[in-house]
């Protein structure tokens, strides 16, 4: 089997905010990587830094107010983060494609689809508008859309929330980019179209040999979509493996919480387990493990020092003093053993 090249590397990655001269760590000493042809999934509760995360690696951090501070970007061995803006227009749409989370809001109303689609491949591509035309008609009728004519002459208003989410897909496809990234592309859809729009997505990723990183706090659509998964809380990787294992033995005590808030069909539970609190904001990270105030399995440890991201395991990692050297949670005693 030939091993897969990274097609995306994100070493150390640190996005800041600034409020009132204060320092908000956003995303904190991220690193991770994704492969050609694989789908990464993204998970955590809101406020996690997911969203964050991946807005910086297109280098659309909002400013003023945002920065990024520290680490590097390397897509195709290019680190974007040295890279001029004239050099980033080119990369986004082209060779990144990305789905927003509220497809409405990233359409341009006043503009029909078929204009938009149109724009993006007469940008990039660099070729006529019949060409366009016709790449665009070849798209739509590739995301599930019969009559495509009639769809590229609509405005966004007139499509229901799915249809909107094909378009999106369709355009962010449309220049055959070597990563995909999709922003929480299943919210506010109803299951019977979320499902399709994953088969979509599994579907036209093969087409295209194309990575997809998947931003998502749905577990379900991990299951049915990922191949690795990393869990992010509040800034950071809290644990990273490969979808089997994760689901089969979830490691950090929030992933843990995560898979035990899913309802199980297997199970006949009467209230569904829940994580008590909230992510902290960045001007309330504890000064130890960020997880602290919320895990059951703290020690006195946990309040002062913060864990390091360890492999304990090929391909495994997890950010818990639960699993340093000598030392592991025992889950049968809900304990800490030496």
């Amino acid at each position: 089997m030939v091993k897969k090249k990274p097609i995306l590397e994100v070493n150390h990655l640190k996005t800041y905010f600034y409020k009132k001269k204060k320092e908000l760590p956003v995303v904190d000493d991220v690193s991770f990587h994704v492969n050609e042809g694989e789908t990464l999934a993204i998970v955590g509760e809101s406020g996690s830094g997911k969203s964050m995360t991946t807005l910086s690696i297109m280098r659309l951090v909002p400013s003023p107010g945002g920065k990024i501070v520290g680490g590097e970007i390397l897509f195709a061995g290019e680190d974007l983060l040295k890279q001029k803006e004239e050099r980033m227009f080119k990369v986004r749409g082209n060779d990144i494609g990305m789905i927003f989370q509220e497809p409405m809001s990233s359409l341009n109303p006043v503009l029909t689809i078929g204009e938009q689609l149109m724009e993006t491949l007469i940008y990039h591509k660099k070729i006529s508008k019949r060409e366009a035309y016709n790449r665009a008609k070849e798209m739509l009728e590739l995301v599930g859309f019969s009559r495509v004519d009639e769809i590229l002459r609509d405005y966004p208003h007139r499509l229901s929330g799915g249809m909107r989410q094909r378009v999106m897909i369709a355009m962010a496809m449309s220049c055959d980019p070597k990563l995909l990234i999709a922003d929480e592309p299943t919210t506010a859809l109803d299951v019977t179209v979320q499902a399709q729009i994953l088969d979509l997505m599994k579907g036209l990723s093969e087409k295209f040999n194309s990575a997809i990183i998947l931003i998502t706090h749905d577990l379900g659509v991990v299951a049915e979509l990922a191949d690795r998964v990393v869990v992010m809380y509040a800034g950071q990787i809290v644990e990273e493996a490969k979808i089997v294992p994760l689901f089969d033995k979830p490691f950090h005590p929030y992933t843990v919480g995560l898979m035990e808030s899913v309802p199980n069909i297997d199970e006949d539970k009467e209230r569904l387990a829940s994580i008590a609190g909230n992510v902290p904001t960045p001007d309330q990270f504890p000064k130890g493990c960020r997880f602290v105030t919320r895990c059951q399995h703290a020690y006195e440890k946990c309040v002062t020092e913060q864990p390091e991201l360890m492999e304990i395991e090929t391909g495994r990692k997890v950010r818990c003093f639960l699993y340093e050297k000598g030392v592991r949670y025992d889950e049968s005693a809900a304990a800490r053993t030496e």
